[in-house]
């Protein structure tokens, strides 16, 4: 079906022919091509439209649906412009229709690349290789430093390493900060665009801010927990150590053997924290609530860095 026009020009009588003098037949008009209609005729059956009200209403009529068209057409056509209801409406729709990640899913998959399986072995009397223990490591320098446990890595004849691209590595201790149970290990492998840590201060940090706990707990992982910081300033002593620990953060998001040294995240990603500790009343080593982590700012001096 043909689409009525936005605009429609008038036609224009042709102009006379040049030479015509008063008192000569007027040249003709043309309504179409090769279609010729005298002009004193034109105007005769104009005139005759005019005195009829049959004619002069069907006229209306035929111009009023040619503008209410043009007016509809030109209205589908123009571009409509964006309110901030219709910004809402659309915000709303992706929200109720896309399955969108949690904050705690975007913290850990912001921190994960510098998340480091820590593995130490000791030699049997035969000189075979035995697995004493397993924990978690993190970035903190993209030149493979690497924070982590004292008691992780403590007694090790050999550490290994397991980046988060797959890619093994040996280790070395280059610093111990024993009153904070924490280790600094120097990778001796590097692996290609190596991502450390963002870190951050804890100083405005408070009780009920949520925060994720990623690392290898029974060597499973890496695996993510969630929770909220529960208090500072607190102090645990483990049941295998003899020295206690001061200043610890509390907090609540899961975590078990194979968690320590690993890096306790705000829902931004970046570590305030260094998981050293576990609660549990009973002789169990599981986790029933109670979290502990070195702040990251005595963390960070274990391996020589500025303060915040």
């Amino acid at each position: 079906m043909r689409k009525p026009a936005l605009y429609s020009p008038s036609a224009r009588p042709a102009a006379p022919k040049a030479g015509a003098q008063d008192g000569q037949a007027p040249a003709e008009a043309t309504t179409g091509p090769g279609v010729a209609v005298p002009r004193r005729r034109w105007r005769a059956a104009a005139s005759r439209a005019a005195s009829s009200p049959r004619v002069m209403w069907s006229a209306l009529a035929l111009l009023a649906a040619l503008l209410a068209a043009s007016v509809w057409q030109g209205g589908a056509l123009a571009p409509k412009s964006l309110t901030q209801k219709d910004i809402d409406a659309a915000v709303l729709r992706t929200l109720t229709t896309q399955n969108l990640p949690s904050a705690a899913a975007r913290a850990a998959e912001k921190i994960r690349p510098a998340v480091v399986r820590v593995m130490s072995y000791a030699k049997d009397k035969k000189g075979e290789e035995q697995e004493q223990g397993v924990g978690t490591g993190v970035v903190i320098v993209d030149k493979g430093i690497i924070l982590t446990n004292l008691h992780v890595v403590q007694g090790a004849q050999i550490i290994k390493l397991v980046f988060a691209d797959g890619t093994e590595s040996g280790a070395s201790v280059t610093g111990v900060q024993a009153q904070n149970d924490l280790a600094v290990l120097q990778a001796h492998t590097i692996p290609d665009d190596l991502i450390a840590a963002t870190m951050r201060s804890t100083s405005d940090l408070m009780p009920g801010d949520g925060v994720v706990a990623v690392g290898f707990p029974f060597g499973i992982g890496p695996s993510t927990s969630s929770g909220v910081i529960s208090g500072f300033d607190r102090a645990f002593k483990s049941p295998e150590g003899e020295q206690e620990i001061g200043n610890l953060i509390q907090f609540d998001a899961a975590a078990n053997p194979g968690n320590s040294g690993g890096p306790l995240v705000t829902l931004d990603g970046e570590v305030v924290g260094i998981v050293t500790g576990i609660l549990n009343p009973t002789s169990h080593r599981t986790f029933v609530g109670i979290g502990f982590a070195v702040p990251i700012e005595s963390a960070a001096s274990a391996a020589g860095l500025p303060p915040f």
